[in-house]
């Protein structure tokens, strides 16, 4: 039953870097000016070929894993919480913090 808990810790562990790691660059980003205003967000997220790449990467990304979230109903009403904090705080946070939840889930019998 708790042959999951290494890698559950690995996922939480890796969430806990989803959001340092990421969000110490989106300070960066901020304290240097940088906006949430969409003229200005997207001016820099799409600043040269590299920043296109990546921003469509991690965008399609989520999409693919909010569409995946979505269809899950064993995770009940959590399941709109990940989709909005993967636009709203990110999904290298929240994807290994989901996937931790599911490996959770499905190791009790009870489904809670």
């Amino acid at each position: 039953m708790h042959h999951h808990q290494p890698l559950r810790v690995f996922l939480v562990l890796l969430a806990a870097l989803g959001l340092a790691i990421p969000w110490y660059f989106n300070t960066l980003y901020f304290l240097g000016g940088g906006s949430v205003m969409p003229d200005v967000f997207w001016r820099d997220a799409f600043a040269n070929a590299l920043t296109t790449g990546i921003t469509c990467d991690v965008y399609l990304a989520a999409v693919a894993f909010s569409a995946w979230v979505a269809a899950d109903r064993r995770l009940g009403a959590w399941r709109w919480t990940c989709i909005a904090a993967c636009f709203g705080i990110g999904l290298a946070f929240v994807m290994p913090l989901y996937l931790a939840q599911r490996l959770r889930r499905d190791a009790d019998p009870s489904g809670g």
